[in-house]
This record gives structure tokens, C-alpha cells and sequence, in this order.
């Protein structure tokens, strides 16, 4: 029987690596990919065995994580916000476990935008199987900031 888990090092079309100002916590944890396609900001990481909990599927924490960022940048790329959104509040429901090897995605659709705070919600797959269900509530920066930029973390 042959291994098909794909190269832990392997990502699909068109992502490229998330270049962030210095994040310890996202430089420990990721590396996180990120990706535009119209209106829409997609980040993705591949399941690799430090993401891992003991029956080798994606830990809850860091998908946890990959949705908060999800969510806020993808938010930030819809709206064109540009704009620093701190996490209020974050919940997620838990679908399935997305096993080592596996290619996470998240995409966001931003619900409303009011004069101070964001709401949104994400869906997280692995390799297309919906794995978690999120929703947050972000804070909405006073002032516009091109730093935010998600074509920056993109290098582009």
C-alpha cells in the first residue's frame, strides 16, 4: 500500500506564503499562504506533524488560529478596509478533523461593517471537506493604514 498524503511541502495554484511584519506566535505556527481571487482572500496551511494533536488531525487551536486570521484579513481584502482589525470576539464550530498531510483553506464573507466593528464568518476545508465553522467580531481601526494592505503580506 502506498502513501498518498501529499508532500508536506506541496500548495495549490496561485498561493504564496504570507510575508507579516515579525509575529512570533504566526512564524512558530505557520508557515500561513495566502491567496486573492476576485473580492475573495484565502489563506491556507498544510497540515504538517507540529500543527498536529495525538491522532495526527489539525489541533483545534490552530485552526482557531488560521480562522481568526482568516477572518480579519479576509475581511480587511472585501471591504478595503486597510485598517487593523483586533478580534472582539471569535467563535468556531468544529465539522471534522483535517488530518496531517491534508491543504487547509479558509474563505470569509463579510456579514456587515458598521462605523466600529466587523462582522464576519469563515469556513475552514481540508482538501474540500468542510472542517470548521466560524464567526467573529472585529474592531474597526479609526485610521486607514496601507500597512494593511493584504497585497503587502502577498508582496504584491
Amino acid at each position: 500500500m502506498t502513501d498518498m498524503t501529499p508532500p508536506l511541502t506541496t500548495t495549490p495554484a496561485g498561493f504564496r506564503p504570507l510575508t507579516l511584519e515579525p509575529n512570533g506566535f504566526i512564524e512558530v505556527n505557520g508557515p500561513l499562504y495566502g491567496k486573492g481571487e476576485g473580492d475573495r482572500f484565502m489563506l491556507g496551511i498544510r497540515v504538517e506533524p507540529r500543527h498536529c494533536n495525538p491522532r495526527n488531525a489539525c489541533h483545534g487551536g490552530m485552526l482557531m488560529t488560521l480562522c481568526d486570521m482568516q477572518l480579519a484579513l479576509g475581511s480587511n481584502y472585501q471591504g478595503k478596509l486597510l485598517r487593523f482589525l483586533p478580534t472582539v470576539n471569535l467563535n468556531a464550530d468544529f465539522l471534522a478533523p483535517a488530518p496531517l498531510g491534508s491543504w487547509v483553506e479558509g474563505r470569509t464573507e463579510v456579514l456587515r461593517v458598521t462605523r466600529n466593528l466587523v462582522f464576519a464568518q469563515a469556513i475552514l476545508t481540508a482538501d474540500g471537506t468542510p472542517v470548521l465553522r466560524g464567526n467573529g467580531i472585529f474592531k474597526l481601526g479609526s485610521e486607514i493604514d496601507p500597512s494593511f494592505s493584504v497585497e503587502r503580506f502577498l508582496g504584491s
